[in-house]
This record gives structure tokens, sequence and C-alpha cells, in this order.
């Protein structure tokens, strides 16, 4: 059942940081990774992966995740599933909302041109299920 995250949580979540994803190997150990994240007004965290990275392919055999964002000894872990959007719309769009929350307008122009277009990608939506605040 999703939980609602608190004004202070989504003011964190909003700020330009990093999220370590954590997801689930073949062998039950957890496989990391560095992500960008947005927050969406209803409260999901939108991320974007390309298919064949092992994230992807942990995620479609089960779709369990815990994630933490971090600023130095704030911070907060979430864990829930992950939701997996294969529409390349929707996930070329989602990778071009990411890179301009980041890199801005034109850098996120150019890494669409150069990189992204060129890739399958899939959108993973989160509703939290737990969430624990450390401010």
């Amino acid at each position: 059942m999703p939980v609602e995250l608190s004004e202070k949580a989504r003011k964190f979540l909003r700020e330009k940081r990093f999220a370590v994803l954590a997801t689930i190997n073949k062998d039950g150990t957890p496989q990391l990774t560095t992500m960008w994240y947005l927050l969406e007004n209803d409260g999901t965290i939108m991320m974007n992966t390309r298919v064949g990275r092992a994230k992807e392919r942990n995620l479609r055999r089960d779709p369990r995740i815990s994630m933490c964002i971090e600023d130095g000894y704030r911070y907060l872990t979430i864990k829930g599933q992950v939701e997996m959007i294969d529409d390349p719309k929707v996930s070329q769009r989602d990778i071009y909302r990411l890179s301009a929350r980041y890199h801005g307008e034109e850098a996120a122009k150019k890494q669409m041109e150069t990189q992204f277009s060129k890739e399958q990608r899939v959108t993973l939506r989160l509703k939290p299920v737990s969430i624990q605040e450390y401010f």
C-alpha cells in the first residue's frame, strides 16, 4: 500500500541529488546503481534506464527495490515495487526530463541527439510503500 511523502521529504527529494538504487540479483545479492530521479506531483518517483543493464534485467524478474537519497548525514530510504513502462515515447520523454533536471535544457537536447535517442530505454515508476526520514 503506497504511503504519502511528508512535506519535508518532498522538499528534500525536489533538490537535485542522486539516488542509490538497490535491485536484487538472480543469486539474491544486492545490485547498487547511482540514479537520476524526479519526484512527480503525485508522489511517484520516476527513474529511467537503458534496456539490457543489470538493474533492468533484475527488475523484470523482481520489481522490488530500495533506494537511498543522501545529503551527508541527512537522508531518506524508500522501498517499494517499480512499475516498468516500455513505451518508447514515454521512456524517451522521461529520460529527456531527467537529463534537463540534472544538466539543463541545452545539454539535454544534445544528449538526446547523440545518445538517448539511439537507445532502447524503460521508465521506472515507484510509489513508495515504506519511507524512513533521517533529517
